[in-house]
């Protein structure tokens, strides 16, 4: 019998990748070449192996999900949002705290969004998880930076007509008043906006699965975070011995520069739970023996 594989990928977007310059277009209205806001090193191989996985073993997969990391100019954790104590602009990769915002060491821009902030970072910093990080505007909705890398886009295309299924497509990150790294929840929910809150429909999807693959970027980040979220809904509802289905792609994942330490004990913590750690070549024979499977029993 054919068994349910999900492929989950996690923001496979151009501002995310080190594009070399064949793959960046020319921008029209700058006739400069459009480049990555926010590249992560080695995503863009990433991006090859996990498109060569999905064209050599799409017959095996069952489902495929992608997130995408959808954000406006104006938002809490773009340098549009804040402004220094002299008026300076706030450089990207400035982290923000409450104290620092209480001490005017950097305000935002509007005045009257002081106490949404305030609130923000201290319930930010309560949770334990981040710190607010100022980052490059990126994955802005409408751009180029926005899209998906475009050989994920074309592998996971070829799927869909040959399955004739879907590839199901999850934004995220589009309220300007929280950080939005996890695809299944923000980081500080937001009571009156459903889609900052835990998404268990598509979570309690991924759970039917007999295997959740996970890819994508960046693995300090948005990796790590909506890996953490599936991980305690399924340990939760299923049981801990459940963490077994989840496997990380770890050669279609890197972290953010600076970040690898992060990544690194993301890993160890997830192998100890019982997650597994794969690469895309000891991925292949599963979903070959999976579409071998549906030949049999056709």
């Amino acid at each position: 019998m054919k068994r349910n594989l999900h492929l989950l990928m996690i923001d496979p977007q151009n501002d995310f990748c080190d594009l070399p310059e064949n793959y960046r277009p020319l921008d029209p209205v700058s006739r400069q070449p459009l480049a990555p806001s926010l590249p992560v090193p080695g995503a863009h191989q990433d991006m090859l192996r996990l498109a060569g996985l999905i064209n050599r073993g799409r017959a095996g997969l069952t489902a495929m999900s992608v997130t995408l990391d959808s954000h406006h100019r104006f938002d809490i954790a773009h340098p549009t949002f804040w402004i220094a104590a002299d008026g300076a602009p706030v450089a990207p990769f400035t982290e923000i705290t409450a104290a620092d915002v209480r001490a005017q060491t950097y305000l935002p821009r509007h005045p009257a969004a002081l106490p949404l902030a305030l609130n923000y970072l201290d319930r930010l910093e309560a949770a334990g998880r981040y710190k607010l990080m100022v980052w490059p505007v990126h994955c802005e909705i409408g751009s180029w930076g926005h899209n998906v890398h475009a050989d994920v886009r074309a592998a996971y295309s070829h799927w869909e007509e040959a399955s004739l299924g879907i590839v199901a497509k999850l934004a995220k990150g589009s309220n300007p008043w929280t950080e939005h790294y996890s695809a299944v929840q923000a980081e500080v929910p937001d009571a009156d906006d459903p889609d900052t809150q835990f998404n268990v429909k598509f979570v309690r999807t991924l759970a039917e699965a007999d295997r959740i693959y996970v890819a994508g970027e960046a693995g300090s980040h948005c990796v790590k975070a909506t890996v953490e979220h599936i991980a305690d809904y399924v340990a939760q509802e299923y049981g801990a011995g459940a963490l077994r289905k989840l496997v990380l792609i770890t050669d279609c994942i890197s972290p953010v520069s600076g970040f690898e330490k992060q990544y690194q004990g993301f890993l160890l913590a997830m192998q100890a739970r019982g997650v597994q750690l794969m690469q895309s070549a000891d991925v292949l024979p599963e979903l070959l023996d999976n579409a071998s499977r549906s030949v049999e029993s056709a």
